[in-house]
């Protein structure tokens, strides 16, 4: 039973007389009165127990979006139920307006719906729904708790699909599809033409030309149908926040670039995450949509507060893959671990494939290098400084293994990790 704001006047009005006239036939008197409205009202009021709840699932929506959960109530009572009903949703599921006030008269039904505006990426849940119902007076309620879990998937949003149309018309370019033809660019081999000006003579093709009166080269076409692995770090480094967003979250970003990219170039894409195991995984070989499988598979990551098992990360490739691939590793490239884990297992990969690393750099660290007004300020500049230095010898390592490193702030990763992906495929190292 619920007492409300009303009751609690009442029992100060009850109590009143004792105060002026302190009869005890007075003060019993009110009691019995007050005490008869609230059993009565609460004998009037609709019982909750006789609602049916009916939730209709809000499905899926990306970060930031808005969607609706919707409520069917039911009266089952042989009275009009007036009362409160709330949605219990996580509060970062941003529930706008939650706790409603619902009339539904007798075998009659209601819709209650709550908009949901989430701010954080992953499953979000209702467990229950509360419903109040009060008497004619308004005196007291009835309350019950009814177990209705909802669920909302919030998706990665995807913010750099804005690049995807340049980035598409550049593998156009490569691919001979567009006005732009690159002279010698890939390795397959496409057709036979007669020799022009500026034609590379090692393309020709001296048999043909034998057989004709004209010399004839042979013309070549990005490679397609290459492997894509695109491995997405999931350790604790993964959790630290670069310009208000997590780290992994725009490794997100540059997966999901790359691997529509790499599709629409006809290459096959393969991504897990993974830290000291595999927390999702989407295969090439999977059916339907790529970007709807990606999203899925990463609404419900989260940055593992546990060191990344770099020794396993071979055997995770070779599951992929046991061709020459493209292996794109999404990480950190802080001092420390790099030299402890990413070094060596760049210079097994490289042996067998060609490695790309894409890692998030924090544009606070220029900033701060800037300020030297004070004498902290000096120092916090310093540190950058040598936070900077330290990134750059271990790409610089990387680089001398054989790799490509693209460090780049968190805007600017996804569209530079793209045109890595364009460069190789143009210079035919895929």
């Amino acid at each position: 039973m619920a007492i409300t704001g009303r009751f609690v006047l009442l029992v100060f009005a009850a109590l009143a007389p004792l105060l002026l006239f302190p009869a005890w036939s007075t003060v019993l008197l009110a009691s019995a009165v007050l005490l008869a409205l609230v059993v009565s009202d609460l004998l009037l009021a609709a019982s909750p127990a006789k609602i049916a709840l009916q939730r209709k699932e809000p499905g899926n929506v990306t970060l930031h979006a808005e969607a609706e959960s919707v409520l069917t109530l039911e009266n089952g009572n042989r009275r009009t139920f007036r009362g409160m009903v709330r949605d219990a949703w996580q509060p970062s599921a941003g529930t706008v307006a939650p706790v409603q006030r619902v009339e539904i008269p007798a075998g009659e039904r209601r819709r209650m719906s709550v908009a949901l505006r989430p701010t954080r990426r992953g499953d979000l849940t209702a467990p229950h729904v509360t419903l109040r119902s009060f008497g004619p007076l308004g005196l007291a309620a009835r309350q019950r708790t009814v177990a209705l879990p909802g669920r909302l998937r919030v998706l990665p949003p995807f913010h750099s699909k804005r690049h995807l149309p340049s980035k598409l018309r550049k593998l156009r370019e490569l691919d001979g599809k567009a006005a732009v033809q690159i002279r010698g660019a890939g390795t397959e081999f496409d057709s036979l033409r007669d020799y022009v000006r500026g034609d590379d003579v090692r393309s020709i093709d001296w048999r043909a030309t034998a057989r004709r009166t004209a010399v004839v080269v042979r013309t070549w076409r990005p490679e397609r149908d290459r492997r894509v692995v695109i491995m997405l770090d999931t350790s604790r480094t993964a959790a630290a926040r670069i310009d208000d967003e997590p780290r992994l979250d725009t490794g997100m970003e540059a997966a999901l670039l790359l691997a529509v990219l790499a599709e629409r170039g006809g290459d096959r894409v393969d991504f897990f995450a993974f830290d000291r195991r595999v927390r999702g995984r989407v295969d090439s070989a999977a059916k339907g949509n790529l970007l709807g499988s990606l999203v899925q598979a990463m609404a419900p990551l989260e940055a593992e507060l546990i060191e990344m098992d770099w020794a396993q990360v071979p055997a995770q490739v070779r599951a992929v893959s046991a061709h020459r691939s493209l292996v794109v590793l999404l990480t950190s490239l802080d001092s420390g671990a790099p030299e402890e884990g990413l070094i060596p297992l760049v210079a097994q990969l490289v042996r067998q494939h060609v490695v790309l690393i894409g890692s998030v750099r924090d544009p606070l660290l220029g900033r701060m290098k800037e300020e030297r007004t004070t004498a902290s300020q000096v120092f916090r500049a310093s540190a950058a400084e040598r936070a900077l230095l330290d990134r750059e010898a271990v790409g610089a390592q990387l680089r001398q293994l054989g790799a490509e490193v693209v460090d780049a702030e968190p805007l600017e990763l996804p569209p530079l990790l793209a045109d890595a992906y364009i460069r190789l495929k143009a210079a035919g190292r895929l």
